[in-house]
């Protein structure tokens, strides 16, 4: 699997490279604005809260890439501010974001790191099971959405896909069935076809 090479560092040590400077229009004003501008760094820099929504809605808008080389920077940031406690919700999004980049051995890892580290937590649980329902590992999916449901027993999403995953369990059981010439079996599986 193809490693991604260690995201550049934009100069200021933002999370995110500077957005392009706007064009102001008539060159004689935009000189009288550029010599207004203070010279001294007024930027306010994002919180933790900001960074994660704004890396959330990089991946869910297809930006894997760029979400991953931001959250590995946001990582070096943490770890050169010798920043105490650890970050679960930039945890989870880098999850998201290997999945999305298709590198789901290393998104199974961190899931199971997660629901290792906080188990009370039903997203790593419900997303490890996503994992493992892509590889068609249902019986595994099965017992991580059956934890993500013990951590809350009204997680809407956990509960959907678990229905999902014992529909394929009954499928793959009919279909061992009807391989073996039930003809009540073949019948239920049309059922369950409909």
């Amino acid at each position: 699997m193809a490693q991604a090479s260690s995201p550049s560092k934009p100069s200021d040590g933002a999370v995110f490279d500077a957005p392009v400077t706007p064009t102001r229009g008539w060159q004689g004003l935009g000189r009288v604005l550029d010599a207004l501008t203070p010279s001294a760094e007024t930027a306010v820099p994002l919180s933790p809260s900001q960074v994660t929504q704004k890396i959330n809605q990089m991946i869910n808008e297809g930006k894997a890439q760029e979400a991953l080389e931001s959250i590995e920077r946001r990582e070096a940031q943490r770890q050169q501010r010798a920043e105490l406690g650890t970050d679960v919700q930039l945890l989870f999004l880098k999850g998201r974001a290997l999945s999305a980049l298709n590198r789901h051995a290393e998104a199974i890892e961190l899931y199971r790191e997660l629901t290792i580290a906080y188990p009370e937590l039903p997203e790593p649980w419900n997303n490890l099971a996503a994992e493992h329902m892509r590889q068609n590992n249902l019986a595994l999916a099965k017992e991580a959405l059956e934890m993500a449901l013990v951590a809350n027993p009204n997680y809407a999403i956990a509960q959907t896909n678990l229905g999902e995953v014992r529909l394929r369990l009954a499928q793959q059981a009919f279909d061992a069935a009807g391989a073996l010439a039930n003809s009540r079996a073949h019948q239920t599986r049309q059922i369950l076809q409909q």
